[in-house]
């Protein structure tokens, strides 16, 4: 759905989840050095105030171009990135820490993720290294990533810190009752990534019922929903074009008749699903 005609939507539009703003863009494989630096700059100058990357993504160097290429103050930016299962060990937690600072050319990141809980990972090992990032000041908040309840009970359990967050594959075709409900007893913020299962959500009829009906896109549906849940979305996008119209779902107020018809899609896929994930 074209926005060029519409109002600009103000970046404090955007809900905030303990200051976390409740939509962001997500940079998985975007990997092109220059298109990935114009897209962060595209989604800021829009409105966008949270940024996400990782280590293996292999574009923290593009990300910290395209913030300082943006009209925004650094403090103003919710940025976050991931330490890989290779580097989870204490030590290599902290250095390689250091590093994505200095490819990002920024002082610290509002939030550091364990990405998966494979690989290096070891819970009172990683975590300890995590939260002595934390008390030096390096990191906001630490968060995890891919955590399903019992990894998240133990983490939240041994980190002297604070779980700010755990971030998981969600979106209309894998809703994560149970991680979301897990979050909530733990007063852990959700963060979804592929919020658009990969495109998959513009072929469901429940989805395209509800856009029909206010007159929108399914992506803005799809997030939309996920705000309802209180979710924070971080889909991906390059290209202006779709930059814009997600940030345009947050004009996107669903009732509960919509809700109840995304709730009642009969469809599971999970997109992301490597051999060392924690569920297989």
């Amino acid at each position: 759905m074209a926005t060029e005609d519409a109002d600009p939507i103000a970046p404090e539009t955007c809900p905030t989840a303990n200051g976390m703003p409740m939509l962001g863009l997500g940079t998985w494989q975007n990997d092109d050095a220059e298109q990935c630096a114009e897209s962060v700059r595209t989604a800021l100058d829009a409105g966008y105030r949270h940024i996400d990357t990782a280590q293996a993504y292999d574009n923290e160097d593009a990300v910290g171009e395209g913030i300082a290429q943006a009209d925004v103050d650094r403090e103003d930016i919710f940025l976050a990135t991931k330490i890989w299962i290779s580097n989870l060990e204490h030590d290599d937690v902290l250095e390689t820490a250091r590093d994505s600072l200095d490819r990002l050319g920024v002082d610290y990141v509002d939030l550091l993720y364990v990405h998966w809980p494979a690989g290096e990972y070891d819970a009172e090992g990683t975590l300890s290294a995590f939260s002595e990032l934390y008390d030096e000041g390096l990191i906001e908040n630490v968060a995890v990533s891919n955590f399903q309840p019992e990894q998240l009970e133990e983490a939240v359990d041994v980190c002297d810190a604070p779980i700010f967050a755990n971030q998981v594959e969600l979106h209309p075709l894998l809703p994560q009752d149970e991680i979301r409900e897990a979050c909530e007893n733990y007063d852990v913020e959700v963060v979804g990534y592929s919020p658009l299962a990969r495109g998959q959500v513009f072929d469901q009829p429940e989805l395209q019922a509800v856009a029909e009906k206010h007159g929108v896109t399914e992506a803005q549906v799809s997030l939309a929903w996920a705000r309802e849940k209180g979710v924070t979305a971080i889909p991906k996008a390059t290209g202006e074009d779709h930059i814009e119209d997600n940030w345009a779902s947050l004009t996107v107020d669903l009732d509960q008749d919509d809700i109840d018809t995304i709730d009642a899609i009969d469809e599971t896929s999970r997109e992301v699903d490597p051999d060392f994930a924690p569920w297989n």
